[in-house]
């Protein structure tokens, strides 16, 4: 008999003005010298000077040096920013960078040598050993669900090459507690809604169509994706509809939670469209989901027949399509060639899709060649 092994994350307070909230929780944790860690987009934004003001009467430091896909270097400076604030905990603001890069500062203030050390596949990984600094996340977009999340993804500072991205991954790293709040997804440009929402979508529908056992994370994944199939084109389309945020964002901790199955080829391909192209995660994911989900399809037709139906697609032939149909409502660039990318750098992306690791739990295997067609049908 196979033992299966589950576990869910932290505490979550869930709805319009948890924001304001963080300033007594930390008190009540006896915590008083937070280091705040965003983004520089963010910093520059009414809404962190907004939350920064529910903080006072505690001494808040600000890191603001997260920028594009994180890298090691950035996680490292926030570190220093630590150490220099002499902080007690960390407060983590903004979006899956942000976040990312948040979880690791804390893990990086209290242990020695580099971040790039403690990834998951470093030929003599570095333990975590030492009780972590107190680490809550507050979401700003609804894409990643990295704030219940038990892993950080932060790429190697690698000059002008590729930036490939590494995995930290610990339970240690999930936050001790997470405060969605939909109100700070109200400012959101409608293009960085689609691109984030479309990722929370694609993280509900790749971890459903994993063959790993986890009937949990099933029904989660189900879930989320009918949540985002109703509420993405609302969130992109009238911006301040709370309800349709609200959606939003339960749907992105739908499909973090969900993703214990782990994940498919269209991460392979969004990871290296990262690293080699500096490209929006969501997006990377947006534009790889339908000639990924065609190859899928006949690897698992019952499982596409569940998708259509929540979604409210028709049948399993249907769901693809609708994807298309989906990605023009809300504006989606229509190739790899629109954002930048070039048929010159295709060698360059299936080699580093080839070697993540997340098209191993594909629901059907991929070789070199079908990596190529995906990247080809893409453009």
């Amino acid at each position: 008999m196979t033992i299966h092994r589950f576990s869910f994350p932290t505490a979550i307070h869930f709805g319009p003005g948890a924001s304001r909230l963080v300033g007594d929780h930390l008190r009540e944790q006896r915590l008083r010298r937070p280091l705040v860690v965003t983004d520089k987009g963010l910093a520059a934004l009414p809404v962190l000077r907004n939350f920064l003001a529910t903080l006072a009467g505690l001494d808040a430091a600000l890191y603001a040096g997260v920028h594009g896909n994180p890298t090691a270097s950035q996680v490292m400076a926030g570190r220093d920013a630590f150490r220099a604030h002499r902080a007690d905990s960390v407060i983590g603001i903004g979006g899956g960078a942000a976040l990312d890069v948040a979880k690791v500062v804390g893990l990086m203030a209290v242990h020695e040598g580099d971040v790039i050390e403690y990834v998951w596949d470093h030929p003599q990984v570095r333990p975590i050993t030492n009780e972590l600094p107190w680490f809550v996340a507050l979401p700003t977009t609804s894409g990643t669900g990295s704030e219940v999340g038990r892993s950080s993804v932060v790429s190697e500072d690698a000059g002008a090459g590729p930036h490939v991205k590494r995995v930290i991954f610990s339970p240690k790293l999930l936050a001790k507690a997470v405060f969605a709040d939909p109100e700070l997804t109200l400012e959101l440009p409608a293009a960085v809604t689609a691109a984030t929402g479309m990722d929370a979508l694609t993280h509900n529908i790749e971890s459903y169509l994993s063959p790993a056992y986890h009937p949990l994370c099933d029904g989660i994944a189900l879930e989320g994706v009918r949540i985002a199939a109703r509420a993405l084109p609302l969130a992109v389309n009238s911006g301040r509809d709370l309800d349709a945020r609200s959606d939003m964002m339960m749907a992105s901790m739908m499909g973090a939670i969900a993703f214990q199955k782990d994940l498919g080829a269209v991460h392979s391909c969004a990871h290296a469209l990262g690293a080699v192209c500096d490209l929006h995660h969501g997006l990377a994911n947006a534009l790889m989901l339908e000639p990924v989900m065609r190859f899928n399809l006949e690897g698992a037709r019952a499982k596409f027949a569940e998708l259509a139906h929540v979604a409210g697609a028709g049948g399993p032939d249907d769901f693809v399509p609708w994807l298309g149909r989906l990605k023009r409502e809300i504006g989606i660039a229509p190739s790899l060639t629109v954002v930048g990318v070039r048929r010159e750098q295709v060698s360059s992306l299936v080699d580093i899709a080839e070697r993540d690791t997340c098209h191993q739990t594909n629901p059907r295997p991929v070789a070199r060649a079908d990596f190529e067609r995906f990247f080809e049908q893409a453009f």
